[in-house]
C-alpha cells in the first residue's frame, strides 16, 4: 500500500505533501492502522476532512521528549490517546500477569507503549513544547475522565485530566467533539477560554462559571476514601450520561474543579454515513509489513460496524459510561457500500466476519421515548425483564443481512460480536433467529449468560438463566431442522460482585447439567468505568445503593475459578477445597451428580466401571451433548475462543 493513502508519519512524508508543517500531531499508543475500527483513523480522517492536516505519532519513544519533536510544534496542538484500549488492559491480565503478546502493535510485540500511556505521553509533550495545547481522548482518558478505582493500584486515583496536565478531555464518540474544538482554536480562542463544548471535561478555579446547569459529585479528599462517597459520586456520573438529561458534573480538588459538560449527542446516521465514508486506506501502515504487520486487523478487516450505544446496559460494560445507552445506526445504503469495498479487496476470501458493533441485533433506539426525552435513569431497557415500552424488531437488521449476501464475491455473512438472546427472545417474530442460525453461523454462535444464580446475574444487570436455556432451546431446534451440526459457545465469568462460593457451585451444578465444559473462564476484571468495578472497590451496588458481596481473597478467586472447570484433573484438590468449606462434601464421590472424585487414599476412591459395547471395561464418562451430538467431556468443539480477551479487537467493542 502507497504511502500517500495514509496520513504523515514522517517529518520526510510532511515534505512530501507540500506542507510547511501540521495543524494537529496525534499520538497513539497503538501502531497506525488506517481502518474505521480504529478511533485515531476516524478523528484523524474527520479532521483532515474539515481541512486541517494531521500526522500521527504512533507509538512515539516515550523515554526522553525527543521523538514528540518529530514534526516540530504544531499550529493547534498535541491529540493523545492510549489507543483502542486502556494501556493497563493491553499489557496485563485480570492476574496482574505481564502479557506476551499487544495485538495492536507490530509483530504482536509486548513494549511498545508504557503503562498509563496518556499521563507519559503528556508528559513528555510538556518538556518538549511547554504550554502547547493538549487533548485527550480514546478510551483510556474517556473512562478515566473522573476519580476512579484503579484496580493495579488498588487505589482511587485521580482524574487522568489532572494526572497527565492536559487542558481538555474528550469523553464519548469524538468526532463533532474534536471538530468544534478545531474550529475554535483555528479562529484563535485559547484553549483554556474555551469551556462551552459538549463532550468536555476541564479544569477551572472553583467558582468559576459553568456554562450548563450541574450537579456535584464530591470532593476527591471524601472520594478516595472509597466507601460510599465513591459509590455515590460514581452514581451521579452515571446518570448523567445521556444527551437530552444529562447535566454538566462537577467533581472538586482542592482550590479548583474538574467540570465534565453535558455529553455531545450521538451522531445522527447520516453523519454516521459520512463517517464511514472516508477515504480509509483500511489496513496497517507499510512500514509494519517487515515485522508482520499488525495482528489487530485481522479481526476487523472484513468486519464491519452498523450501530453504535448500546442499551443493553451490562454492569460489567464500559460502553454505558462512553458511548452511552442512546443506539444510532448507520444506514443500509451506508453499509452496503462498505461490504463492497470489502468484497472489493484482493485479500477477501468470501466471508464478511461481522456486521455488528457493541450490540449487533441493535439497529434503532430502544423506544421512541428515547430521542425526545432521553433514557430512562432509573429504568434499564432489559432488566430485570423487557421494558413494554421497548421495540422489538429485527426486520431491517435481517434484510440488511441478506443485501450484503448478495453483493458479488460475498459468500457467506457471519455475525461475531454480542447478540442479545434476550432481546432476540422478545421478538415474537422468529424469523430472524431461523436467519441467524441458517446464514449467519459460522460453526459455533458465542453468547454471554455470564452465570446462573439469581443473585449473581442480578448484579450483573443480566436476564435470569431461563431465558437463555429457552434460546438455547430454540437455536437447536432450528439447527435441526436445518440439518446443521453447530454449536453455541456460552460466555462464563468467574467472582463477579455478588458471587459466593455457594453460587460458583451452582454455576458448576448447572454446568454438569448443561453437559459443557469451557475450555477457558474469565475472571471478573475490574476496569475503570463499570458499574462491577464501583462494586469491587465499595462492595456497593451504587445504582441501588444496596451491599454486595465481593471476592477479593485471591485463594477463594482461585477456587471460583476451578469450580467453572471442575473436570479438569489439575483443578481436583481445589474443586474439593471449596466443596468442603460449602459444606457441600456430597458433591464428591462417584455418583452421577458429583462433581469430583474423592483424593487418593481417601475411602472409597476407587471408581466404578462400566461394561462398554464391546464387553470391555471402561471409566464412566459424562459426555457432552450440543445439538444431538455426543462428545467428549472436556470441551466444545472449537472453544479455543472462548476466552473474552479485553485486548482482542472486534467491531462490537466500543470506539473514540
Amino acid at each position: 500500500m502507497e504511502r500517500e493513502k495514509f496520513l504523515p508519519v514522517t517529518a520526510v512524508d510532511v515534505r512530501a505533501r507540500g506542507w510547511d508543517g501540521v495543524d494537529f500531531v496525534y499520538v497513539t499508543g497503538d501502531a497506525y492502522v488506517d481502518h474505521p475500527s480504529f478511533g485515531v483513523s476516524i478523528i484523524s480522517r474527520v479532521l483532515e476532512a474539515e481541512g486541517f492536516r494531521v500526522a500521527i505519532l504512533s507509538q512515539p519513544d516515550y523515554k526522553s521528549c525527543e521523538d514528540f519533536r518529530r514534526f516540530g510544534r504544531p499550529r493547534l496542538g498535541f491529540l493523545v490517546s492510549a489507543g483502542n484500549i486502556d494501556s493497563m488492559v493491553a499489557h496485563y491480565t485480570v492476574a496482574k500477569r505481564r502479557r506476551t503478546s499487544d495485538y495492536y502493535s507490530p509483530g504482536g510485540k509486548m513494549g511498545r507503549r508504557p503503562d498509563r500511556a496518556v499521563i507519559v505521553y503528556c508528559n513528555r509533550i510538556r518538556e518538549a513544547y511547554g504550554d502547547v495545547p493538549i487533548i485527550l481522548g480514546g478510551l483510556e482518558a474517556s473512562l478515566r475522565r473522573f476519580a476512579h478505582y484503579d484496580y493495579w493500584d488498588n487505589r482511587v486515583r485521580r482524574s487522568i485530566l489532572v494526572d497527565s496536565r492536559a487542558d481538555i478531555l474528550t469523553y464519548g464518540m469524538g468526532e463533532n467533539i474534536l471538530r468544534r474544538l478545531a474550529r475554535l482554536l483555528d479562529r484563535g480562542i485559547p484553549i483554556k477560554k474555551i469551556r462551552d463544548v459538549r463532550g468536555c471535561v476541564y479544569l477551572a478555579p472553583r467558582g468559576e462559571k459553568i456554562h450548563y446547569d450541574y450537579v456535584e459529585c464530591g470532593d476527591f479528599n471524601e472520594i478516595k476514601q472509597g466507601g460510599e462517597a465513591y459509590a455515590r459520586a460514581f452514581r451521579e456520573q452515571y446518570r448523567n450520561q445521556d444527551a437530552i438529561t444529562g447535566k454538566a458534573v462537577v467533581e472538586y480538588y482542592d482550590d479548583k474543579m474538574l467540570v465534565q459538560n453535558p455529553p455531545m449527542p450521538p451522531l445522527s446516521p447520516e453523519e454516521l454515513d459520512e463517517v464511514y465514508a472516508l477515504p480509509y486506506a483500511r489496513t496497517y501502515h507499510p512500514d509494519y509489513e517487515a515485522e508482520g504487520g499488525v495482528p489487530a486487523i485481522e479481526e476487523v478487516k472484513f468486519s464491519i460496524a452498523h450501530n453504535r450505544g448500546c442499551f443493553g446496559s451490562c454492569n460489567f460494560c464500559a460502553i454505558t459510561f462512553h458511548q452511552g445507552r442512546a443506539v444510532r445506526a448507520r444506514n443500509e445504503g451506508s453499509v452496503l457500500r462498505e461490504a463492497e469495498l470489502i468484497a472489493a479487496d484482493p485479500d477477501f476470501k468470501g466471508y464478511i466476519h461481522d456486521v455488528g458493533g457493541p450490540t449487533a441485533n441493535f439497529r434503532a433506539p430502544a423506544c421512541k421515548k428515547q430521542l425526545e426525552k432521553g433514557v430512562c435513569l432509573d429504568r434499564k431497557c432489559l432488566f430485570p425483564t423487557p421494558c413494554k415500552n421497548l421495540t422489538v424488531d429485527h426486520t431491517a437488521y435481517a434484510a440488511m443481512l441478506r443485501k450484503i449476501e448478495k453483493i458479488p464475491r460475498v459468500k457467506r455473512v457471519f455475525i461475531r460480536s454480542g447478540i442479545r438472546y434476550d432481546y432476540l427472545m422478545a421478538d415474537k417474530n422468529r424469523e430472524f433467529l431461523h436467519q441467524l442460525v441458517t446464514h449467519h453461523v459460522s460453526g459455533q454462535l458465542k453468547v454471554a449468560p455470564e452465570h446462573c444464580a439469581g443473585a449473581v446475574l442480578d448484579a450483573m444487570g443480566k436476564p435470569r438463566i431461563g431465558v437463555y436455556e429457552a434460546f438455547k432451546r430454540e437455536y437447536f431446534r432450528l439447527s435441526a431442522e436445518a440439518g446443521m451440526e453447530q454449536y453455541l459457545v456460552p460466555y462464563l465469568m468467574s467472582s463477579h460482585p455478588g458471587s459466593t462460593l455457594k453460587e460458583a457451585v451452582e454455576l458448576a451444578l448447572w454446568l454438569k447439567k448443561e453437559g459443557y465444559m469451557p475450555e477457558q473462564v474469565q475472571d471478573f476484571y475490574p476496569t475503570p468505568g463499570t458499574v462491577s468495578t464501583v462494586m469491587y472497590a465499595t462492595g456497593i451496588d451504587p445504582l441501588s445503593g444496596k451491599r454486595v458481596y465481593v471476592a477479593k481473597d485471591y485463594r477463594e478467586k482461585q477456587l471460583q475459578r476451578a469450580l467453572l472447570q471442575y473436570a479438569r484433573p489439575q483443578n481436583a484438590d481445589l474443586v474439593r477445597e471449596a466443596l468442603r468449606l460449602c459444606n457441600r462434601e456430597d458433591l464428591i464421590g462417584f455418583g452421577p451428580g458429583c462433581l469430583v472424585r474423592p483424593a487418593r487414599g481417601s475411602q472409597g476412591q476407587k471408581a466404578p466401571t462400566r461394561v462398554s459395547r464391546g464387553g470391555k471395561k471402561t471409566s464412566k464418562n459424562t459426555g457432552v451433548q450440543y445439538n444431538g451430538a455426543r462428545r467428549k467431556p472436556a470441551m466444545e468443539k472449537s472453544a479455543s475462543h472462548v476466552k473474552k480477551d479485553p485486548q482482542k479487537p472486534t467491531a462490537r467493542r466500543g470506539k473514540k
